[in-house]
């Protein structure tokens, strides 16, 4: 280490260090100005002097984070994470980070402002909690990446607690409401097989508006879930949410009656359009013209029919956790429930209707009494 030199520059401090050799054998000189006092320069140059010593020396760079995002991150993660996740991370770093953090310089970045971002997200609810949480997730991997790959020094996301969401209340119908949502959904054709197989096989809403004809088993009474439709209904991915979202799900007769029932419509609406109209891909829940089905569309649909019936109002995915109530109510064990479900552990499953477990616990505390003590119990 040789040229060390600290002077004053007018009202500040500046420093100059001579530190190893360039590629073009020339001394490599590092320099940096506007310090307030001598004491803040040596500081300064003693930190550089250690982190040349021990190759932690990062290169500074005048890089704005929405570069740094948009033309390196976003770029690494095209190889890595399926189309869905790529177009969600987009949705999430054009309309949520950039405005706050795009035009700050990466190295600039502190805890301060990151929390700051959250703070307003979380107060003018711009977002769900569950939400914001995915924004500091996004934002801690793209730090945690840039100080791997010698960007920046320290990821200042790191130092930032992720943010509390809380846990919101599940909404599910009893066997009662159901029978009475699907008394009324049958007046709506086109939708009502879409509202019967989310009540009974617990199939997300893009699994079910991508499900096709192959994928049901009129043999083997049974359906294969392979693909799903984006969030946006442009484009059908041709696998779902999750590896073990994959699956097979048994079905009822009565939901094998309605599909066959569903297809001669389809198949009916196929021949009088034609070849040359019809846009044939072979999806179950689909338009009259057999493209994919508008998610908006369907949702309407779905609250009228409940605001008709006269029933407590859910969200169409409340229907998946209501298939999955009514399982384990029955008794039905968790590992079915789950592989029903296509979670990728038990866990989770355990974990999402843990408010059911009580009564569960009560009612077969009361049932192994009577197995043991009534003589009049009959298995």
């Amino acid at each position: 280490m040789a040229g060390r030199t600290v002077k004053k520059d007018g009202k500040s401090w500046y420093f100059v260090l001579t530190h190893g050799i360039k590629e073009n054998g020339k001394p490599r000189q590092f320099k940096k100005r506007g310090f307030k006092t001598k004491q803040d320069a040596l500081r300064a140059l003693h930190e550089l002097e250690q982190s040349l010593m021990t190759n932690s020396y990062i290169k500074p760079t005048k890089m704005l984070y929405s570069d740094y995002l948009l033309n390196q991150w976003l770029e690494d993660k095209q190889t890595k994470v399926k189309k869905q996740t790529l177009n969600t991370y987009r949705w999430i770093v054009e309309k949520h980070v950039l405005p706050s953090l795009g035009h700050i310089e990466i190295t600039l970045l502190t805890p301060m402002v990151i929390q700051k971002l959250y703070n307003q997200l979380t107060k003018e609810k711009i977002l769900s909690d569950e939400n914001v949480q995915k924004v500091h997730t996004l934002i801690n991997d793209s730090l945690k990446k840039a100080e791997r790959w010698g960007i920046i020094s320290k990821n200042p996301a790191s130092l930032v607690d992720r943010p509390k969401a809380e846990r919101k209340e599940i909404k599910v119908w009893g066997v009662k409401e159901v029978q009475t949502f699907l008394k009324y959904a049958e007046n709506y054709n086109r939708y009502y097989i879409a509202f019967l197989l989310a009540l009974t096989t617990g199939m997300r809403q893009g699994e079910i508006l991508g499900l096709r004809w192959k994928d049901v088993d009129f043999e083997k009474d049974c359906l294969r879930i392979t693909q799903t439709l984006s969030t946006d209904g442009k484009e059908i991915f041709p696998y779902t949410k999750t590896k073990s979202g994959t699956r097979t799900v048994d079905l009822p007769e009565e939901t094998l009656i309605q599909l066959e029932k569903h297809k001669k419509l389809v198949d009916k609406e196929k021949q009088e359009l034609g070849a040359a109209l019809y846009k044939n891909m072979d999806l179950v829940v689909c338009t009259a013209t057999g493209t994919p089905t508008n998610k908006d569309n369907i949702r309407r649909t779905f609250k009228a029919i409940i605001k008709k019936a006269g029933l407590p109002m859910i969200r169409f995915h409340d229907m998946r956790h209501t298939h999955a109530t009514l399982l384990l109510l029955q008794g039905v064990n968790p590992k079915i429930v789950s592989e029903r479900l296509g979670h990728a552990d038990v866990r989770i499953t355990l974990d999402t209707y843990s408010h059911l477990l009580p009564s569960m616990q009560k009612d077969t505390a009361v049932q192994f009494g009577k197995m043991l003590f009534d003589e009049d119990y009959n298995q």
